[in-house]
């Protein structure tokens, strides 16, 4: 005997699901990967719910269909699989729905310390009690995990609410993710930039961060096609430019900042952070040495009207602290310490103050 698939789906058409009435042909239920080897039959059945309490009836419904109504013998028993409907991802407004401020920290240049500001920022915010989540969206030079010291973590898949979600890691306080997590940390990505989008949106979109007062987009340097993504995927509270002191990162964080406020992109720039603003050696707490040149970001706030969040000087812990998996922000009586809490409360200055703009006023009528 001859069996092709409408063969098999007129059968299964007398199969009816108890939740609704309908056959499960009618209903959808039959997944397009029904295949035919010989006698062999092989197809999905998919149910709105993996707990769903019809699944074992009408699996054997399914069964009996094609046995009866094809032939018995159709090799068919146990060869049904059952699958859970996958809900389909949020448009780009409904994302995120439970964070409250998504803050994006870029640099026009690379090597000026954009990732240690955006770890440290993100430790700090925790330890003064924010809920905070941290993406590493730097795709082809991700450092978070190293950062952190989660290298060896691979985030797995739950199914909540239909859908199957990352989980991410979390540390210090800190939920985390990144492309590092899914790829040999020892190799280079090589990406196309329309893989690298796409990419990042499954680690925005399809991750499960729940409720956020602080999502931390650590961009990648300079400004590309990866930049223009995540502001058509997520509404972004503000931008966060970070650059040295020095005439030639200071030309490119310009550039950084243009890039937010144009038409294209026009996303608030929140402030600017001075990285290696001074050196200052241990046993010479009080000394500071402008090996960078002297105040270079905030004479760039003054001249573009965006405020200096900070400054950020070198110190030996700092490195030391990135290369360990331990932000220094975590020790809040350091000197670098103090000045990432002083950061992040400048930070969360900003954010009140721009989402008090955002508000809408109140009418009042004039009786």
């Amino acid at each position: 005997m001859a069996l092709y698939p409408n063969l098999i789906l007129d059968a299964l058409k007398n199969v009816r699901y108890p939740g609704t009435g309908k056959d499960i042909v009618s209903a959808g239920m039959v997944e397009d990967d029904l295949r035919i080897d010989g006698n062999k039959v092989t197809f999905s059945l998919v149910f709105e719910k993996p707990n769903d309490p019809f699944i074992k009836s009408v699996v054997k419904a399914a069964e009996t269909a094609i046995l009866t109504y094809v032939g018995e013998e159709v090799e068919i028993k146990g060869n049904i699989s059952v699958k859970a409907k996958q809900l389909a991802r949020p448009e780009p407004a409904k994302l995120l729905p439970q964070v409250k401020n998504i803050i994006a920290i870029s640099s026009g240049k690379g090597g000026v310390g954009k990732s240690t500001v955006s770890a440290n920022l993100a430790v700090a915010l925790a330890k003064m009690g924010y809920k905070v989540g941290l993406l590493d969206a730097d795709i082809f030079g991700p450092s978070v995990p190293k950062m952190f010291d989660v290298e060896e973590v691979r985030p797995f898949l739950e199914n909540i609410d239909g859908r199957d979600l990352i989980i991410p890691a979390e540390k210090y306080g800190v939920k985390l993710l990144s492309i590092g997590f899914f790829v040999d940390k020892d190799n280079a990505v090589l990406w196309r930039g329309g893989m690298a989008s796409n990419a990042l949106k499954q680690l925005i979109a399809d991750a499960h961060w729940g409720e956020l007062d602080y999502f931390l987009l650590d961009l990648p340097p300079g400004t590309s096609d990866i930049h223009l993504t995540l502001v058509q995927t997520l509404a972004i509270t503000g931008a966060i430019v970070v650059s040295t002191p020095q005439e030639v990162a200071l030309a490119d964080a310009r550039k950084g900042i243009d890039m937010f406020v144009g038409e294209k992109v026009n996303v608030p720039v929140l402030g600017l952070v001075e990285n290696m603003a001074w050196f200052t050696p241990a046993e010479l707490p009080q000394n500071k040495y402008y090996i960078f040149g002297k105040e270079g970001a905030k004479r760039l706030s003054e001249e573009m009207k965006v405020p200096l969040l900070g400054q950020i000087p070198i110190v030996q812990s700092i490195c030391e602290g990135g290369d360990k998996g331990a932000p220094v922000a975590l020790d809040e009586n350091s000197m670098t310490g103090q000045a990432f809490i002083h950061l992040a409360e400048s930070v969360v200055e900003q954010v009140h103050l721009r989402n008090e703009k955002q508000a809408p006023t109140k009418r009042v009528e004039v009786k």
